[in-house]
């Protein structure tokens, strides 16, 4: 049997995707998360084969507690789920460690796909993304500047366009305000922007915050 752990801040939507993943005769929801904190307690006590995490948790953005949790577990296979469509945010997610990036807006029929392509040791992505991915790898001049960033970079980006200052940023990362002060700067430079009120319009412009 393959273990599911869920962790989306959602009840609804955590019963929703529990249902139809025990519907199957080979996987099995094992243990839900509404959290960040949660979800890292149930990760270090017990064992998953693959773990479905919203991107969008109320207080955290998914892509830094992607980041966390492969940084302790390098070999959780982990499909994002999501509102925003996946040309906003994919790539990111590829960059942290996910195996696969799935809108809620799809059906239950791909939503086992996929996991059944991942416990496989394959990655699923939409057609959209993996044209993405050719697209930019054909032509890296029409990359959009928040995927040059690194992982960390984009991390700190996102925090940024939501209002957090140095000190909150610090004290979430767990590293010094030097470090997200170099990190900040480093950004700006590669995306070409001079401050954070420039870092909030393009997250805006973008669709990359709400």
């Amino acid at each position: 049997m393959i273990k599911v752990l869920i962790v989306d801040d959602h009840e609804l939507i955590r019963e929703g995707l529990k249902q139809v993943i025990n519907e199957t005769e080979d996987f099995r929801v094992m243990d839900e998360a509404h959290d960040e904190h949660e979800a890292l307690s149930l990760v270090r006590k017990n064992h998953y084969d693959i773990m479905i995490l919203d991107i969008s948790l109320e207080g955290r953005n998914g892509l830094q507690i992607l980041k966390d949790l492969k940084d302790e577990h390098q070999k959780l296979k982990v499909l994002i789920i999501s509102m925003h469509a996946e040309e906003q945010y994919a790539i990111q997610a590829i960059k942290a460690g996910t195996c696969g990036y799935l809108t809620k807006s799809r059906g239950s029929k791909e939503l086992i796909s996929a996991l059944r392509k991942i416990v496989c040791n394959k990655v699923y992505f939409s057609e959209s993304v993996s044209e993405q991915l050719v697209h930019r790898i054909q032509d890296p001049s029409e990359i959009p500047a928040h995927e040059t960033l690194s992982p960390r970079e984009f991390q700190i980006f996102i925090m940024i366009a939501e209002g957090n200052s140095t000190k909150e940023i610090s004290n979430e990362l767990a590293i010094s305000s030097n470090s997200v002060s170099t990190h900040r700067a480093r950004l700006l430079k590669k995306m070409n922007l001079k401050n954070n009120a420039d870092i909030i319009r393009y997250a805006f412009r973008n669709g990359i915050i709400d």
